[in-house]
């Protein structure tokens, strides 16, 4: 929901013309916002869903084109984004205890934990990921963090079999540091598999390595205490599985899009200021009369950014912008 307050989106852009515009028809949203009516009427049914906007059928039709929208007030759009935002904030707090259990018990030399399986041997560790990946049938979750300690074979054999898997129709949904892309061994593996379909975000700290095979089994990998090296930990149906997936899906909505495409982008000092006017919060109209520069030379130089920057939003690109040292 939070990019309804987004000016720079579609759903805010509609949302924005509701506020402004009492018992809207849909044409009169389209004009405003810039936007086609099909794309309009597909939004206003999604905030429908949502509570943000209603429809009124005031011409006695059934076709929600001919209807008159009104928005929810903003204040109470506002109220609803702070509430999911603290719901996520007590996810990610609840998966975090249940790590810091399981990082306590794993450095326990008693107890047991039935769903929970120790496995030091790395031959162990990497068959126990083949058989997760061979084993899942809707999707696998992956959070990769360094060290890429894989040898050049051990990433041909898994890009074949990730391959393989994303043909029978696995979808495959990863979370790379965002130094991933310049390791010299992982580093094109990785863009291979973004290039072959695989959904990638990039976050800047990744809190640990963990793969999840649909709901059945999850491998977490952490650094060993008493000798150089890892260990891992093979987590099947339970209450910290169950964990383990919140945590994924929390940092995945923080994270970033990643694109192939703009892992070796450089940019010039004009584009370094588009990007900073950008991350203020500048409509194209204000960049170009900031800069002297076109409107259309403008809204091409940012879709342009956006793209190399993995990004749906100026926030975001402003956010890969920094991280990628460019700002």
């Amino acid at each position: 929901m939070h990019d309804v307050l987004d000016p720079d989106s579609e759903r805010g852009r509609v949302y924005r013309c509701l506020v402004g515009r009492p018992r809207a028809l849909v044409t009169d949203l389209a004009h405003g916002a810039g936007l086609d009516e099909d794309t309009v009427l597909a939004v206003l049914r999604d905030l429908a869903e949502e509570g943000v906007a209603v429809a009124f059928d005031t011409a006695g039709s059934a076709d929600d084109r001919d209807h008159a929208w009104e928005a929810l007030p903003p204040g109470r759009v506002v109220e609803t984004v702070l509430q999911l935002d603290a719901l996520r904030q007590a996810t990610a707090r609840r998966a975090g205890a249940e790590l810091e259990r399981l990082y306590r018990f794993a450095r326990q030399d008693t107890g047991s934990y039935g769903a929970l399986e120790v496995v030091e041997n790395p031959a162990e560790v990497l068959a126990a990921s083949r058989r997760l990946q061979l084993a899942a049938r809707h999707q696998v979750r992956v959070i990769d963090i360094p060290p890429y300690s894989g040898s050049h074979a051990h990433y041909a054999d898994q890009e074949v079999l990730q391959r393989r898997r994303m043909a029978a129709g696995v979808l495959y949904r990863a979370i790379y540091q965002g130094c991933a892309f310049e390791d010299p061994v992982a580093g094109p593996n990785m863009a291979r598999m973004v290039e072959a379909g695989e959904q990638a975000r990039t976050l800047d700290e990744p809190p640990l390595k963990l793969a999840i095979g649909d709901d059945d089994l999850a491998i977490v990998t952490l650094p060993a205490d008493d000798r150089p090296g890892v260990v891992s930990l093979l987590v099947r149906p339970s209450s910290l599985l169950h964990a383990l997936t919140a945590v994924f899906e929390t940092l995945w909505r923080l994270a970033v899009p990643a694109t192939v495409a703009g892992v070796d982008l450089r940019i010039d000092d004009r584009d370094r200021r588009i990007l900073t006017l950008m991350a203020s919060g500048a409509t194209d109209d204000a960049i170009a009369r900031r800069l002297g520069l076109g409107r259309r030379t403008v809204v091409r130089r940012v879709s342009t950014l956006l793209a190399h920057l993995g990004a749906t939003t100026r926030f975001q690109a402003g956010v890969q912008a920094a991280r990628k040292g460019w700002l």
